[in-house]
């Protein structure tokens, strides 16, 4: 019978081509003896991207940048909360902070990156090797552990432990997790059939050594700012491993929402460097959420969730910014946010303004007005329409820019910024070994549209496109919506509509759809919650069956 063993901290790769481990010595008496596993010298490294809010953010420490003027050097900016607590903590925070302060907060260039996020390691993580000293130097502090812990530790357990011995017949046994992968039911990953993991497939896979790494970025900076540090950083990892005498020559990227934008532009760049994307709920062309939330601030309510999910998406409204002026000093002037927005591949039209009258004692909506017909960013530029995205009178509360020109100014520069990474950037560029999931679901509304919508006076007015483009814009509404006067004599209250599309609560189903015929296969999943995407189980078995699936691209 075989000494009984304890796993050790994993070894750390060497210049020479060599590992080293550390260990203590023990009493004579304790028999079970330290466990060292081997990596093989073939690696492959695995790098999550995360969404828009989902890196850690802190004031920067680098005196030759701008210093902000709220935090002080390397002080916290934004940390997303982990669990209920500090939810709460985060809720008083957020609310006690008004529309001056956050805008001297989020100031994208006086930010960077944060890499002392918490990082809260499961228990069953030191019978693997994995300690926090070592994922930390991974980046893994570096982006939101609630949305990313779970997805980088069942990566690094997962894709590094492959066979195992059975105790009993001293026979080579897949493990546990990968034949729960093999096992799977296509259909939790919405589709009728796929090509299953073989064992060979396997073998393969086992070859190869995945170090999991994160890589957070600045998302209140262009995309394009982001996908420069995320080249660099994948040029930095692959160095690490030749420089220690591994065979390293691609990675791997798996992105969550914003971040594939930011991985499509990266492997744009360095397509060589690449081995794959695997890319969940990716707004490929923007999402109206974001158009909601910079125009009316953040919406609280969701006609698809419960009582306990509506609690949480007030108190994270009330976080980001239940009023448009909370969000627009955050959002109305950064090139990353507003790379959001609709782009000039959402099908069009998608804002309306509708009139609800009342016929036979029910309500019958008319939509009267469909936006945009043209480019959609020239209806961004628009901040003089009662419709408009952004209202510069809001955009500046901290005196940041020099008067209405300068404010105008950062808004024109932030929009044509993100016109150019959608249009001259990324437009329609996969890399040429992707695959993606979306949400479409019906108990996960999203915003696939935005509508104005009034109620009819039913005085006689006659309300057309024409008139109600050129109504003027009068005050905000004390909750949310706007007041608007039509050919100076009938006031309207618009208020924004709820949700009505298909998806994951935040990305609509025409929007996650968007990759479909230019990649290698797209799969349509029910039971997706956008921010919890790779907290599901279906979603973390569908990623590692993916991963080995690229491998078996390599020669």
């Amino acid at each position: 019978m075989p000494d009984p063993t304890r796993p050790l901290p994993n070894l750390v790769p060497q210049p020479d081509g060599s590992w080293t481990g550390r260990t203590v010595l023990t009493p004579t008496a304790l028999k079970t003896r330290g466990l060292f596993t081997m990596p093989p010298s073939k690696v492959v490294p695995v790098i999550v991207v995360p969404g828009i809010m989902g890196s850690n953010l802190r004031a920067t420490k680098d005196p030759g940048r701008p210093q902000n003027m709220a935090l002080r050097r390397a002080e916290a900016a934004w940390r997303p909360p982990n669990g209920s607590a500090e939810g709460i903590l985060a809720y008083y925070t957020w609310k006690a902070r008004d529309a001056s302060a956050r805008q001297k907060i989020f100031d994208g260039e006086a930010l960077e990156v944060d890499d002392q996020g918490d990082i809260h390691l499961p228990v069953d993580a030191r019978n693997y090797g994995t300690t926090e000293g070592e994922v930390r130097k991974r980046h893994w502090g570096e982006v939101h552990w609630e949305s990313y812990g779970r997805l980088m530790h069942a990566l690094e357990i997962g894709l590094n432990h492959t066979f195992e011995m059975d105790a009993l017949d001293k026979v080579r046994v897949v493990c546990r997790h990968w034949r729960q992968v093999m096992a799977c039911d296509p259909a939790r990953w919405g589709v009728r059939s796929v090509e299953k993991i073989t064992e060979k497939e396997l073998e393969k896979h086992a070859g190869y050594y995945f170090p999991v790494y994160a890589c957070g970025y600045n998302w209140l900076a262009s995309c394009e700012d982001s996908a420069r540090r995320l080249r660099a950083r994948i040029e930095s990892i692959i160095a690490f491993w030749t420089g220690r005498k591994r065979e390293c020559k691609q990675v791997i990227l798996v992105t969550h929402s914003m971040g594939g934008l930011v991985a499509r532009a990266c492997a744009k760049q360095i397509p060589d460097q690449i081995l794959g994307v695997i890319h969940g709920v990716m707004p490929a062309f923007g999402a109206p959420a974001c158009y909601r939330r910079i125009a009316c601030g953040t919406e609280g309510w969701s006609p698809s969730n419960g009582p306990a999910a509506n609690l949480e998406a007030g108190v994270l409204a009330d976080i980001l910014g239940a009023r448009p002026e909370l969000t627009m000093p955050v959002m109305a002037t950064a090139p990353g946010p507003l790379q959001l927005l609709p782009n000039h591949l959402y099908p069009r039209p998608w804002l309306h303004v509708c009139l609800f009258s009342r016929v036979n004692n029910k309500d019958v909506p008319r939509d009267v007005v469909h936006m945009p017909s043209g480019n959609p960013y020239d209806l961004y530029r628009d901040t003089e329409s009662w419709y408009r995205l952004i209202d510069p009178g809001l955009a500046d509360p901290a005196g940041k820019y020099k008067g209405e020109f300068g404010v105008k100014e950062r808004i024109r520069k932030a929009l044509n910024s993100a016109e150019r990474f959608h249009r001259e950037l990324l437009d329609t560029y996969y890399h040429p070994r992707t695959y993606a999931f979306y949400g479409a679901d019906p108990a996960y509304l999203a915003f696939g549209a935005v509508r104005w919508v009034a109620r009819d006076p039913a005085n006689g007015a006659v309300f057309t496109e024409a008139n109600l483009r050129k109504a003027v814009f009068t005050s905000y509404r004390e909750t949310v919506g706007r007041r608007v006067k039509v050919e100076g004599k009938t006031s309207l209250e618009f208020v924004p509509a709820r949700q009505d599309a298909s998806g994951d609560g935040t990305v609509p189903q025409q929007s996650g759809a968007g990759p479909q015929g230019k990649i290698k296969q797209l799969f349509e999943i029910r039971g997706l919650d956008h921010q919890k995407t790779f907290n599901d189980e279906a979603v973390l078995l569908l990623t590692q069956h993916l991963v080995a699936k690229l491998v078996q691209e390599l020669p």
